[in-house]
């Protein structure tokens, strides 16, 4: 005979797996909370930050296709023809292109 003034084993269960659950909330909550803060304090909008990420990844020099080498030679040719590279950066990056080929 199972005495009605103590606890069922499933009344026991039920209690823990309830705790459990909510610590879970509780925990996803902190995270989502935490994770925006961090968000911010870098200057990122934390609603907008996949799509940011998503964005720079697809338009990194890492995904663009190789361009030819006659037209990364002209482009650097250009830049040191307008001022903007010096002599010695220009060297170095026409020796960078030449290696990679």
């Amino acid at each position: 005979m199972v005495n009605s003034s103590s606890p069922s084993m499933f009344s026991v269960v039920f209690v823990v797996i309830a705790i459990a659950i909510v610590a879970a909330f509780v925990f996803v909550i902190y995270s989502v909370i935490r994770n925006g803060a961090r968000a911010r304090q870098a200057g990122l909008d934390p609603l907008t930050l996949q799509t940011d990420l998503a964005a720079k990844v697809m338009n990194s020099e890492m995904l663009a296709p190789d361009r030819p080498m006659a037209e990364r030679l002209a482009e650097i040719d250009t830049l040191l023809a307008a001022g903007a590279i010096s002599e010695a950066e220009h060297a170095a990056a026409r020796a960078r292109i030449l290696g990679s080929a």
